[in-house]
């Protein structure tokens, strides 16, 4: 067995201690850690937070020496056990990584556990030492003796033991389960047989947990029904780690378990009434990644059976592992009642203008987004709105698509076409052949073809023709100006209004504006808001822009009639028809789940 103590070294210092226990080693045994965690498509250089390594056998030292920037080797003699210990530094407070601080740690393993080569197929074994009065969540089974001590009376405390000792079946599945330490609001429920548990790190007293566990159960329950009926999931146990931040947002799905991040005001809280957008963006995450437990974690794209830890594992299928999935988190809410049909309109409306305002749409399709993740959308940067488009995003409108035209055909939905494919893939192994035939099974060779055409095609996706067919119209909204200009800014009293990108084809661009200028008046008056300067400018009339780029100041011309652009960049929302037939009614409420 493969045996890992993870032990706090240093809270102040952000360290971690870790010594690995190899019983048995190779004569040169080689020892690496990933350079990327599945999930996050980024070569992240998880070995560069390791510090201070070194190796024995009994009471001798080893020589370890460093291969690649992720791989060491250890010359050993006999078969006595190879110890190996080392630091790492856990500094970064996201859901990929590992943070350790005086009142709260995490970590995923793919940053502190260096696997064995040629042993990763064993059993792994994990013994956290915690500071007193922490816990820990994961996913991962506990196989210590306090694991089964029964649960304390209700309103006694419990005490969380000092050593906690959790195994896997071997380093794949080891790399799936990241851990939350410290003091965290408890809770669980049961949805398909299976026990859900739910911690809360970093919440304000007000938290509302009850209300947390019921909308999340009632998502869960809906789910699973969705990929099984009446039979249970395909775990025992599960675990969400929520951790709640001032501001921050985000979450990285894995087997048994997810970890989040939402700010502290999008929680319920007690005696607070309604569900503000804050919280159905949590809700939407919680979704999100639940149903990530079966599709990527189960099902998943062949180029990733087995992962390859070592290098970026690529794949064109993102459009449907993360688009489809980001069409399925709002509709699970819609489905299961913690929204109305209005509000998820308004959240489809939401993703059309953001892809409706990325010029990268027409310079990527979503298969190719899909394969330069690794290099574009994890590695965003002032020009990626008009060098990529979101494969979550317009990944998300192509499943509406096909979900729409599979409805309208009467022959299947978009559901029995997922149902298919858990059913069908080969050891979960999903290709864009696979996922193409059983469209075409289902609902015909013409909507396959479709579905490739979308998939492969750059430019926009016509999605108002297929809503309209269900009664949905599409209705203007007022653009904010920097909108019309196709500008993304940050705007803040003190730090001003500052262009963070300018799209390709806007008015801005036009206009000679550039990512990192800061925009000090239009026609002559300071503004420390943009859309401040509606209050004066004339419809249809250019104005002056005094700008500073690089320290020097300079005037810029917005060329007359920019209203006429306004129906380029127009935002939309979307509603309900007001009085749909009774075929489009059908289709509609069959859609909306009525």
């Amino acid at each position: 067995m493969i045996h890992y103590r993870i032990e706090v070294a240093d809270a102040a210092a952000h360290q971690f201690k870790v010594t690995l226990t190899v019983a048995d080693p190779a004569p040169e045994q080689q020892l690496s850690l990933p350079v990327w965690i599945p999930g996050s498509y980024m070569v992240r250089e998880f070995s560069r937070h390791l510090s201070c390594i070194e190796a024995r056998q009994g009471t001798q030292a080893r020589a370890l020496v460093q291969l690649a920037k992720d791989r060491w080797s250890v010359a050993t003699s006999g078969r006595g056990a190879l110890v190996v210990s080392y630091l790492v530094y856990a500094f970064d407070a996201s859901v990929r990584t590992a943070w350790l601080g005086d009142e709260r740690g995490f970590f995923n393993t793919t940053s502190l556990c260096l696997a064995a080569e040629g042993r990763t197929a064993e059993a792994h074994r994990i013994e956290l030492k915690l500071p007193a009065g922490w816990d820990a969540a994961t996913g991962m089974t506990r196989i210590d003796a306090d694991a089964k001590a029964p649960k304390p009376a209700k309103g006694a405390k419990a005490r969380p033991a000092r050593t906690q000792v959790f195994e896997s079946a071997d380093y794949d599945e080891l790399a799936d389960h990241p851990f939350e330490l410290g003091l965290f609001w408890r809770g669980e429920f049961t949805a398909g047989g299976a026990v859900h548990e739910f911690v809360v790190s970093g919440a304000w007293p007000q938290f509302d947990g009850a209300r947390l566990l019921a909308d999340t159960k009632r998502i869960c329950d809906e789910e699973i029904r969705f990929w099984h009926g009446s039979d249970k999931p395909p775990f025992a146990r599960y675990v969400f780690m929520l951790h709640a931040t001032e501001d921050g947002y985000g979450g990285l799905e894995h087997r048994a378990s997810t970890a989040l991040i939402a700010t502290r005001k999008d929680l319920p809280r007690l005696g607070v009434a309604g569900t503000s957008d804050g919280y159905v963006t949590l809700l939407g995450l919680i979704s999100h990644e639940y149903f990530h437990t079966w599709s990527v974690k189960r099902l998943k794209p062949a180029e990733f059976l087995p992962y390859d830890y070592t290098q970026e594992n690529y794949t064109e299928l993102l459009w449907f592992f993360e688009g489809f999935t980001s069409y399925y988190d709002d509709l699970f809410l819609l489905r299961c009642g913690l929204i109305d049909p209005a509000r998820y309109l308004k959240l489809i409306g939401r993703a059309m203008n953001g892809v409706r305002q990325s010029p990268g749409q027409h310079v990527q399709s979503v298969a190719e987004a899909s394969f330069d993740a690794w290099v574009k959308y994890y590695r965003s940067d002032e020009n990626t709105p008009n060098a990529t488009v979101s494969y979550y995003t317009k990944g998300s409108l192509v499943a509406l698509r096909l979900d729409l035209a599979l409805r309208a055909g009467g022959k299947a939905t978009l559901d029995d076409v997922m149902r298919a494919l858990w059913r069908d893939a080969p050891g979960g192994a999903l290709t864009e052949a696979l996922i193409l035939k059983t469209v075409a099974r289902l609902g015909g060779k013409a909507i396959a073809a479709e579905l490739r055409e979308w998939v492969h095609q750059r430019g926009e996706l016509d999605v108002l023709a297929a809503l309209a067919r269900v009664g949905v119209e599409p209705e203007s909204e007022t653009l904010n100006l920097a909108t019309e200009l196709g500008l993304r800014l940050s705007e803040g009293p003190i730090s001003g209004i500052q262009v963070k990108a300018v799209l390709a084809g806007g008015v801005g661009a036009s206009a000679g504006l550039s990512a990192g200028d800061e925009i000090l008046a239009v026609d002559g008056w300071r503004v420390r808001r943009l859309d401040d300067a509606l209050s004066w400018i004339r419809t249809g009339a250019g104005f002056e822009l005094l700008v500073v780029r690089q320290q020097r100041v300079r005037t810029l011309r917005v060329p007359d009639r920019l209203g006429e652009r306004r129906s380029e960049a127009a935002s939309r929302t979307l509603k309900l028809g007001a009085s749909p037939n009774a075929a489009t009614l059908g289709r509609r409420n069959g859609w909306l789940g009525k």
